[in-house]
């Protein structure tokens, strides 16, 4: 008895898992005209559309506390960036934020649906970016392409800016020795220590742990070359579109200060969630889902 339930401590409850297939259920859609595939997880059925974009260390499913409580008035659509979950990874080995971006186009258009509001957490928010001054720039492009407003959360700021080469090679080469010497399991296993406060919660840190199990190495690697090989300034320069931005008080890995100044050379509303760390949304779902609507509202 003690071993199963100290495993069942280190897994999701049965009501998380249970609520992702009855209310979050995943979809294939397949886009472009080289019949790449993406996946994505739906919830609500009215009400203004609100897309998630997850981080480098996750995947859709890892929305679903906080999109639980958009969906009763909202439709929620949360991604497997290519190269995560059953998401068809890019065709090229270092994608920039513009190419991540194109598919999220062709996702939406798939889907016949115009966002009111993107929500990027993380590296999603350096695609999210991308998407904003992509979205500025396509004059005749479709309405599904519009989106009114966009919310970055512990923005990833990327390490492809000129001056930050030595910082960029450092980085990749950290996070791709971690992943040949720890492998999935082990990114995933010391993953809740970094992407969580030192209060979060045993399922908050089961929760990190089961979506980081499910990373695809080569999408990982994918994720990783856009992390050192982009930089958000060069897209929320020209994303004429409103922007905010949002991070965890106790985040280590975009720490608030980053974002912040981030916000401050941009002229963007900064908020700060209390009691977070890096995966804001998972540890404080409630008040990421507060900001989301109030962001709605703005």
């Amino acid at each position: 008895m003690e071993h199963n339930a100290s495993h069942r401590a280190l897994a999701p409850g049965a009501d998380l898992l249970a609520a992702l297939d009855s209310h979050f259920a995943e979809r294939a859609v397949m886009v472009g005209h080289d019949g790449a595939r993406l996946t994505c997880r739906i919830g609500g059925t009215r009400g203004p559309v609100i897309v998630l974009l997850h981080g480098i260390s996750s995947g859709a499913a890892s929305w679903l506390p906080c999109a639980s409580l958009l969906a009763a008035h909202a439709r929620v659509i949360a991604w497997d960036a290519p190269g995560y979950g059953q998401s068809t990874p890019l065709p090229m080995p270092a994608p920039t934020a513009r190419d991540y971006a194109a598919r999220l186009g062709q996702l939406l258009a798939a889907l016949q649906v115009k966002p009111d509001l993107i929500v990027g957490h993380s590296l999603g928010a350096l695609m999210a970016a991308a998407y904003a001054a992509q979205a500025t720039h396509a004059t005749h492009a479709a309405p599904a392409t519009l989106p009114n407003r966009f919310l970055l959360l512990s923005p990833a700021l990327g390490y492809g800016a000129p001056g930050k080469e030595e910082k960029s090679r450092e980085v990749a080469g950290q996070r791709l020795r971690a992943l040949e010497t720890l492998g999935v399991d082990g990114l995933a296993q010391r993953g809740p220590a970094r992407l969580l406060s030192a209060a979060a919660t045993s399922d908050a840190q089961a929760w990190v742990r089961w979506n980081m199990q499910r990373l695809n190495p080569d999408g990982y690697r994918q994720a990783v070359a856009l992390l050192c090989g982009d930089d958000i300034g060069q897209y929320l320069a020209s994303a004429a579109r409103p922007v905010e931005v949002g991070c965890g008080a106790h985040d280590v890995v975009t720490t608030p200060a980053a974002s912040a100044a981030l916000a401050e050379r941009f002229g963007l509303p900064f908020h700060l969630i209390p009691d977070a760390g890096h995966a804001c949304y998972i540890e404080q779902p409630q008040s990421v889902a507060r900001l989301i609507r109030a962001t709605l509202q703005a």
